[in-house]
């Protein structure tokens, strides 16, 4: 029996990997291979951590639309992973449990298993959706509660995973998904990077080639607005009286190797707070924005929209170079929940959410509104739970109780999940009637996997 099992989270833009039972640490790698202008080098997955001027990278990516579609690309970042150079991995002792896209296509899941099993040789693996992995967490602790003494984990949740492609909100009755239920739409972080680089290059100067910079400028200044059309009215006021107003400084890559918010650069991190604290964060009341913004290690509203202290109005430097982010800061993200903004024929993320529910059974729709999480890279956002929280309550019937929960680390919620399956004494049965071995796959091949494996999405 193999010694140890790898959990990896397989995510279009980022891989999040790591040993099932070593404490709550997983690694975060780039997914996908980068050419950089100013190095004349080429990156595969983690040796994008040894750039040193991120100007003008080109990207080949494994993912498009959220479907596996080159597997030169990801074999090659594979290859880093499971052949001991991004970590310790020998695949012969090692099971591997794998996140795949949500109502992944057959032939993709059967290049997964060729792959895995004739290419790198696995002892055995299984893979499941990350919104299947998340269900495997603590989630009525996200709420403030505890499992009831005798189960394993909540029978009913709505996982909305926000990710780099796409976001799906997927509905879960007793730990399986419910198929008439998914909901998908084309609106995720990539969406947004490329509509803030095509804003900054109208209004001020063409950065369409730095993918890389404006998507940390995406993540430095944009929040969710809960006031839009009052905030809007706030933008076109003067920059003194304007508090939403910010100046970003451009790396240089010379002297300054990062970008930062002008009067945040000596701001001093906040201290990890104690595990009593996060509880209290966690189970506070849907509507409290403060409780919310201490899980985002934000501040509360006024925090978010009144950036501007007084260090940050100091005068810029001349040899600083420096992008003003006004409307840009909420308008980017008010896509995630009107997608009509920029042309699409979508629903927003709380339409979305209210239409998966509805269509499935009466009976347990006061659950799942009950237990609505948020995952994925774009739930870092501030000001991002508070909004569905609301919106959900304009749109739900008004007899259920809304109730919306962020875990302090909403990236890696699907990794913890992973692990908590592979590592738990009470998922010990359901983790080994999942796995298909390597011998079992040579005899049966890919009908056995697609059999074992159907339960997930």
């Amino acid at each position: 029996m193999a010694s140890r099992t790898l959990v990896v989270d397989n995510g279009a833009s980022t891989i999040k990997c790591g040993y099932a039972g070593d404490g709550t640490s997983y690694r975060t790698i780039s997914n996908n291979i980068t050419r950089s202008k100013a190095e004349r080098k080429t990156f595969v997955g983690d040796q994008l951590d040894t750039c040193k001027d991120f100007s003008g990278l080109y990207y080949r990516l494994p993912f498009e639309k959220g479907i596996l579609t080159s597997w030169d690309v990801e074999k090659q970042v594979w290859d880093r992973i499971f052949t001991g150079k991004v970590m310790p991995c020998d695949p012969s002792t090692t099971n591997l449990v794998i996140s795949e896209p949500v109502l992944n296509l057959p032939n993709v899941g059967t290049t997964y298993d060729q792959l895995i099993f004739e290419e790198y040789g696995f002892h055995a693996y299984t893979r499941m959706s990350a919104p299947h992995m998340a269900m495997y967490n603590d989630i009525p602790d996200l709420f403030g509660q505890k499992i009831g003494s005798g189960k394993k984990r909540i029978d009913c949740a709505v996982i909305v995973d926000s990710g780099y492609s796409f976001t799906h909100i997927v509905p879960f009755w007793r730990g399986k998904p419910i198929l008439v239920g998914i909901r998908r739409i084309n609106v995720g972080g990539k969406l947004l990077t490329n509509h803030l680089k095509e804003i900054i290059s109208f209004r001020y100067w063409n950065m369409m080639d730095e993918t890389h910079v404006v998507n940390e400028v995406k993540e430095a200044c944009c929040y969710v607005s809960n006031k839009y059309w009052d905030e809007l009215d706030i933008c076109k006021k003067s920059p003194r009286a304007n508090k939403i107003l910010q100046h970003y400084v451009l790396p240089d890559y010379h002297e300054q190797q990062t970008g930062y918010v002008k009067g945040k650069k000596c701001r001093s991190k906040s201290k990890p707070k104690s595990k009593k604290a996060k509880k209290a964060a966690r189970g506070s009341n849907d509507m409290d924005l403060d409780s919310e913004d201490e899980v985002n290690g934000h501040g509360s509203d006024d925090d978010i929209v009144h950036n501007l202290s007084d260090n940050s109005m100091e005068e810029i430097e001349e040899d600083e170079q420096v992008l003003t982010m006004n409307n840009e800061r909420f308008t980017v993200p008010e896509i995630l929940f009107n997608p009509s903004d920029i042309g699409m024929d979508q629903a927003g993320i709380s339409e979305a959410i209210v239409d998966a529910i509805s269509s499935c059974d009466e009976e347990i729709q006061g659950m799942l509104y009950a237990n609505v999480v948020l995952v994925g890279g774009n739930a870092r956002l501030p000001g991002y739970k508070k909004r569905i929280a609301h919106d959900l309550r304009q749109l739900a019937p008004s007899e259920y109780e809304i109730r919306v929960g962020i875990d302090n680390d909403p990236l890696g919620f699907a990794w913890q999940g992973g692990q908590r399956f592979a590592s738990m004494d009470e998922f010990s049965s359901d983790f080994k009637n999942r796995l298909v071995t390597r011998a079992e796959y040579l005899e049966a091949g890919s009908a056995l996997c697609e059999s074992r494996f159907r339960a997930g999405v």
